[in-house]
């Protein structure tokens, strides 16, 4: 009679040998005796720092909703902190988490300028973008007249001089170039979540405080007055395209602006026009 107990009895040793077993996440590994006693006299607080788990727990944590998104307070761009070295000590040793720290852009210092000045983000977004999304209509057979999109690696010029006007080195074997040669206008997107801003904020691509800028214009070739610096550039930004092989008729190009379209905050889109665009400075 005894003998369906067996099991229980194996199961009970099994339990028995995984003590030295802490789950996290539904993950496990191996913790000394030490830190499972360490862990037992922590507060609630100091286990689960801001930059823990679930979406909502950590939005409550890091910046409550009454701090950011009432009106006329100043977004998270400006109220970032690092974190303490306690926290981060925890963060990076303990936790599966994002680590809020400071940003270091190619050729400035700081982070994104505050989302109320729209000219100087959509001017600090080209600027800082080293590629872009390309949205033309298709020439190709099966998707003749449909939209079309493409990568492009770009540059509004070298990092210390961003002008707003975005170039371009593209060769005729791309489906695109066909595609704006009968229709040379386009539009072209760019992400704040290429940059670090949003990872570190946490803020999916879709939210609408990572910043995203669509460029609507006419693509054109680069006049011969203008090629020595739309080769810098380009090339300052992406060095390898130097190596490209010239079999590939290689050529310069820029997109002429119409509209300026951006959207970097809750509650709408800003059309931007050309004169503060130009004006505005991406540093």
């Amino acid at each position: 009679m005894r003998v369906p107990y067996f099991p229980l009895v194996v199961l009970a040793s099994v339990l028995c040998l995984s003590h030295s077993y802490t789950l996290r996440s539904s993950v496990s590994w191996v913790v000394s005796s030490n830190d499972v006693v360490e862990e037992a006299d922590l507060s609630e607080e100091e286990v689960a720092p801001a930059l823990l788990v679930d979406g909502a727990g950590l939005w409550k944590q890091v910046y409550p909703a009454s701090n950011v998104l009432g009106d006329g307070v100043e977004s998270p761009r400006e109220l970032a902190e690092p974190e303490t070295d306690n926290v981060a000590q925890l963060s990076s040793s303990r936790l599966f988490s994002y680590r809020l720290e400071k940003m270091q852009q190619a050729g400035s210092s700081s982070g994104p300028p505050p989302h109320q000045e729209t000219a100087r983000t959509a001017r600090y977004i080209a600027h800082n973008s080293d590629w872009g999304h390309l949205a033309t209509i298709s020439t190709q057979d099966k998707i003749k007249g449909l939209p079309f999109g493409n990568i492009f690696s770009v540059s509004d010029g070298p990092a210390d001089n961003g002008t707003g006007a975005v170039y371009f080195y593209v060769t005729p074997k791309d489906n695109t170039i066909s595609d704006l040669r009968s229709n040379p206008f386009a539009s072209l997107t760019f992400s704040e979540a290429e940059g670090e801003f949003c990872r570190q904020m946490v803020y999916d691509p879709e939210d609408p405080r990572c910043a995203r800028l669509t460029l609507t214009g006419k693509m054109v070739d680069v006049a011969p007055e203008e090629l020595v610096f739309a080769k810098e550039a380009m090339f300052s930004r992406h060095p390898v395209m130097a190596k490209w092989p010239v079999g590939h008729n290689w050529f310069f190009m820029k997109l002429e602006l119409i509209q300026v379209w951006l959207q970097d905050w809750v509650g709408g889109i800003s059309l931007i026009p050309l004169e503060d665009y130009f004006k505005a400075t991406p540093f």
